[in-house]
């Protein structure tokens, strides 16, 4: 019988030994939704830490979405969504310099991020505003993890994999599979990983199956 792999992932999955790499703490900053058009959503922890909201305070603004799965969350909760991106803090650039520099953006983001797309916008002249609406620390459980010989192991963002190496090595006889390219820059330049054709697990998945 095939062993499954392990995802290091804030998502869990069936197919899957899951490990949740973090602990994430929601802010809740104060924030005037009116004074906004759009609201940016990179992850399925913005979603929930924009539930922790009055729905009625943002049930009318459109999100732009950095994926299936982010859009999908935001739906869960009731909320209309924009535009949907690729996974990519670069699809997301696009998308915002298709609309007017005047649009004011809402960017609900985590206290360390990954892509700086936002700087990237914000410098060609359009209007983000950056609010911190979480924040993640590195789970103690991860340390516990017991891998065996030549696992599969899944990484669904930079930070899981940096929490993975503060309490393990990537030993080179693992199969590493990553949801995007972004994942693939976090990783220790001796491990060549797998990239993911989509960004999800699904898509990690499929890649197992097919090897």
């Amino acid at each position: 019988m095939k062993s499954k792999p392990y995802l290091f992932s804030t998502s869990s999955h069936r197919d899957t030994i899951h490990v949740n790499p973090l602990e994430i703490s929601f802010l809740q900053p104060l924030i005037t939704f009116s004074q906004y058009d759009y609201i940016i959503l990179t992850s399925k922890q913005a979603v929930i830490a924009l539930n922790q909201y009055d729905y009625d305070d943002f049930k009318d603004k459109k999100a732009l979405c950095i994926s299936k799965a982010t859009a999908q969350s935001f739906r869960d909760i009731k909320g209309k969504v924009l535009a949907v991106g690729a996974g990519y803090g670069d699809d997301l650039s696009e998308i915002i310099n298709l609309y007017p520099k005047d649009t004011k953006w809402l960017y609900l983001r985590a206290k360390k991020v990954a892509s700086d797309f936002a700087k990237v916008v914000i410098n060609n002249g359009y209007s983000v505003d950056e609010v911190i609406a979480y924040e993640s620390n590195c789970s103690p459980n991860i340390q516990t993890v017991k891998l065996i010989e030549e696992a599969t192991l899944i990484f669904t963002s930079p930070s899981s994999i940096k929490c993975f190496l503060k309490y393990h090595k990537l030993k080179e006889e693992y199969r590493v599979i990553v949801i995007g390219q972004t994942t693939a820059k976090a990783l220790p330049s001796h491990i060549n990983p797998i990239i993911a054709n989509e960004p999800s697990i699904e898509s990690c998945l499929k890649i197992i199956n097919s090897l």
